[in-house]
C-alpha cells in the first residue's frame, strides 16, 4: 500500500508538467478594462478567461493559433463585472500557442 501511494505521489507531478507549454497572449483592448488569464488544460486544448472590470459591456474575440493548424476563434460579450471562459481543442499537441485578443467597449 506504501509502494502504491508513493508511485502515485511521484507520477502526479510529472503528469502536470506534460501538459505544459508556453503562451503568448497579445491583448487590444481599445479602452476596455479587461483582464485576461490563459490556460493549459490539456496537451491539445487551451483556454482564456476574461473577466470586465468596467462599467460598460465588451465584446471581445480571441484567436487561438497552434502553428500550421487553422486559428480558432471564439468571441464573446461581458456585461460588467462577468467572468466568462474561453477554449479552443485543436487536432494536433500544442507546442507553443498564440493568443490575440480583441476587445470593444459597446
Amino acid at each position: 500500500m506504501k509502494r502504491l501511494c508513493f508511485a502515485a505521489l511521484v507520477i502526479f507531478p510529472l503528469s502536470a508538467l506534460a501538459v505544459s507549454y508556453p503562451v503568448d497572449l497579445e491583448q487590444e483592448l481599445n479602452g476596455a478594462e479587461v483582464l485576461a488569464s490563459t490556460e493549459t488544460i490539456d496537451r491539445d486544448m487551451a483556454g482564456l478567461v476574461l473577466q470586465n472590470l468596467g462599467d460598460r459591456p465588451v465584446e471581445c474575440t480571441a484567436s487561438f493559433r497552434n502553428g500550421p493548424e487553422m486559428p480558432r476563434t471564439r468571441r464573446v460579450t461581458l456585461d460588467s463585472g462577468e467572468t466568462k471562459p474561453m477554449t479552443a481543442k485543436f487536432k494536433r499537441d500544442v507546442i507553443k500557442l498564440r493568443i490575440k485578443l480583441t476587445c470593444e467597449p459597446r
